[in-house]
């Protein structure tokens, strides 16, 4: 069975858009085979910056022969509907089939020619391509029909085993050959088929596979920075990205003025990443070196020397922009840099910047004066909530965006605030991600707190939540940074308190109704951030369901009590007894009439238990021992099964009947206590 080699080659492909056009070479490619009836072996996808290529192993030679069937009328249906039926299959009655008094018209199409079957498909994957941006070329592109690529398509090689697939795509017709190196092999290639292509085009210094492109910049960048002495700085993504600049790359190392090095490191590593590609390296001690890494897409004469110059003079501009920055914005303290904030609108409905920070250093301050964030000193709380925003302003900021936080805690410690002023301006936009560490220090902690609190709430009071997987201010994200914030700190922090502290009065009349709209947003979120450490939904679900309960710490330690205890086998059947129990009273519509009468001894049992259950599960609660109410409830799980077991709650009794569902009421009441039991699934 033959081997199957397509290669659409172009002009150079941004290294962004590669994985994504290997993913989407191989999804068209396996839908137009699916839909022919070809079979598949393996299918290989490669990327260089000139070109994507295919390789398809164990094609057949033609596909199978199909029998199609379709249903038609009943034998002996009314003369219309089997005249329908045969004008729409193009059939005459006597080509009709029967089977079981029902008509069939039996199609039989032959195998198609697996060659022809690729020559349809190559120029309909070609147009159906899905390039996050294309564009049209040459005369033809005055027609809005003529063919989109992500730069012009200047090649095609379909090889089918040995034999060429001819076909056409945009006035570009296939054929055996290709290009190799830029520069190192600039003529033509003439490819046999599946089986050379690698290796023909490995002799023409292209590395058509992106993984060993990709590990060479990997290791190479780091034997370059290891023969210097220094460390490579591990980036993944600059790995990625430089692979899909070259065919053949070359890292090199070079050198910059240590002078540079006097600019926060943060900043040089920035301009070398974003703006040249480079790795940066560390010396001995960690420290930033006066070096970098670029990859080059040649085996230069003389080594790299004249690359490694010219892309040392290009960095060197760079960082004397970075450094001219840096001086320019020290002259101005933090405290006149944040005045300009109030020329800068953070939404329309909720004022400027500044009109933020103001509310910031307000519900900073309380969080440090109520004692929410231990060992927090309310003064420097606010001070460091009135500047956490001022580098914004930044000459520095203003070319790299990213560095928000980060410049400002240097500016502040070169201005000689105190460090915690410093750290928290530097830190309190942090957690930013799943896997940012989470702020300790208690200044960081209630600016980081008060302005992911105040996002928040601002944006729901405007009605500006998220819909959907739609999200524009980030407001998941900083709910899940207030949840991390408070569980790994251990704050006692009820929610709703948090978010309506510190409020002006027209906000105010908002807070019914947004408090339990935020409580319902922390729910969800919590779910979610709790998923991956193994918490059920539906527990949190449970615990959340009692009303009133916004203190995260301790809700989460009850819902952790909880998941405990109902997978135990005396959580499963108290369960199982509530479900039960939950059912009848439903079902029974029952609102309390109990009648006196004597009770059977299960009865009694049951009601021993919990007159004994109840005041110690109260108790356990009041002192939030979680563990303790669960241990509580378990001792209800053997009187409610003998309950079930002897007793008749539905007796004939009216008397016997109503004591008993009253007493179920309070089995029930027992329960919910702890948790809404109705929540939880099994």
């Amino acid at each position: 069975m033959p081997d199957f080699l397509l290669e659409l080659r172009s002009e150079e492909i941004p290294a962004r858009m590669q994985a994504g056009a290997r993913a989407s070479l191989d999804k068209l490619f396996r839908e137009q085979m699916t839909a022919a009836g070809v079979s598949l072996g393996a299918v290989t996808v490669y990327s260089t910056p000139r070109r994507l290529a295919l390789i398809a192993r164990d094609l057949p030679l033609a596909t199978a022969a199909v029998s199609e069937e379709l249903k038609g009328p009943k034998v002996g249906a009314p003369p219309q509907a089997l005249e329908g039926f045969l004008r729409k299959t193009g059939l005459t009655e006597d080509q009709l089939v029967e089977r079981g008094g029902v008509l069939f018209a039996v199609t039989e199409k032959p195998g198609r020619a697996t060659k022809d079957v690729l020559a349809e498909a190559i120029p309909a994957i070609c147009r159906a391509f899905p390039w996050p941006k294309s564009m049209r070329w040459g005369a033809a592109s005055i027609s809005t029909e003529s063919l989109r690529w992500v730069r012009p398509l200047s090649g095609i090689v379909a090889i089918l085993g040995d034999e060429l697939v001819d076909c056409e795509v945009g006035a570009i017709r296939s054929g055996y050959a290709t290009l190799g190196h830029r520069f190192h092999h600039p003529g033509a290639i003439t490819i046999g088929g599946a089986d050379d292509y690698v290796d023909k085009l490995r002799a023409a210094h292209v590395l058509v596979d992106h993984a060993e492109r990709e590990a060479m910049v990997r290791e190479q960048a780091r034997a370059a920075a290891a023969e210097a002495g220094l460390t490579l700085v591990e980036d993944e993504g600059l790995v990625v990205e430089n692979a899909g600049l070259t065919e053949w790359p070359v890292p090199l190392l070079g050198r910059f003025d240590e002078a540079y090095l006097e600019v926060p490191p943060e900043t040089i590593q920035l301009t070398a990443r974003t703006n040249q590609k480079y790795f940066i390296c560390r010396d001995a001690n960690g420290q930033l070196a006066n070096a970098f890494v670029c990859t080059a897409n040649i085996v230069a004469t003389d080594g790299g020397a004249a690359i490694v110059a010219g892309n040392r003079k290009v960095l060197a501009a760079r960082l004397s922009d970075a450094r001219f920055f840096w001086e320019q914005d020290r002259k101005t303290p933090l405290s006149v840099h944040a005045e300009k904030l109030a020329r800068i609108t953070f939404h329309e409905k909720l004022g400027t910047v500044a009109d933020k920070v103001e509310r910031v250093a307000k519900l900073a301050r309380w969080l440090a004066s109520e004692g929410v964030i231990p060992g927090c000193d309310q003064d420097l709380a606010e001070q460091a909530a009135r500047l956490c925003k001022a580098d914004l302003v930044t000459e520095m900021v203003g070319e790299f965006p990213e560095l928000q936080g980060l410049m400002g805690g240097y500016y502040a410690r070169a201005e000689g605030l105190p460090d915690p002023v410093a750290d928290a301006i530097r830190d309190h936009y942090k957690p930013v991600g799943q896997g940012d560490e989470v702020p300790t220090a208690p200044v960081t902690v209630a600016v980081a707190l008060a302005d992911k609190l105040d996002t928040l709430r601002s944006f729901f009071v405007i009605d500006e939540k998220p819909t959907g997987s739609k999200d524009p201010f980030a407001l998941r994200r900083a709910a899940l940074g207030i949840i991390r914030i408070i569980t790994e700190n251990g704050l006692r922090l009820p929610l709703i308190q948090g978010a309506t502290a510190a409020l002006a009065e027209p906000v105010e009349a908002h807070m019914p109704a947004l408090a339990q709209e935020l409580l319902a947003f922390f729910a969800d979120r919590l779910k979610v951030q709790q998923k991956e450490a193994g918490v059920r939904h539906d527990l949190i679900d449970a615990v959340f369901a009692l009303g009133g309960e916004d203190d995260l710490v301790r809700l989460l330690a009850r819902v952790h009590a909880l998941q405990a205890f109902v997978g135990t086998e005396d959580g499963a059947n108290l369960l199982a007894g509530y479900k039960r129990a939950a059912n009848i009273l439903k079902k029974e519509e029952w609102q309390g009439a109990a009648l006196s009468y004597t009770p059977e001894p299960e009865e009694k049992a049951l009601i021993d238990a919990l007159d004994s259950a109840s005041p110690r599960a109260d108790a356990a609660l009041a002192a939030e021992d979680f563990a303790g109410a669960m241990a509580a409830l378990a001792t209800l799980r053997g009187p409610i099964d003998a309950f079930f077991d002897k007793v008749t709650v539905n007796d004939a009794d009216p008397a016997k009947r109503a004591a008993r569902l009253d007493l179920l009421e309070q089995f029930r009441a027992a329960v919910h206590k702890v948790a809404d039991f109705s929540r939880i699934e099994g």
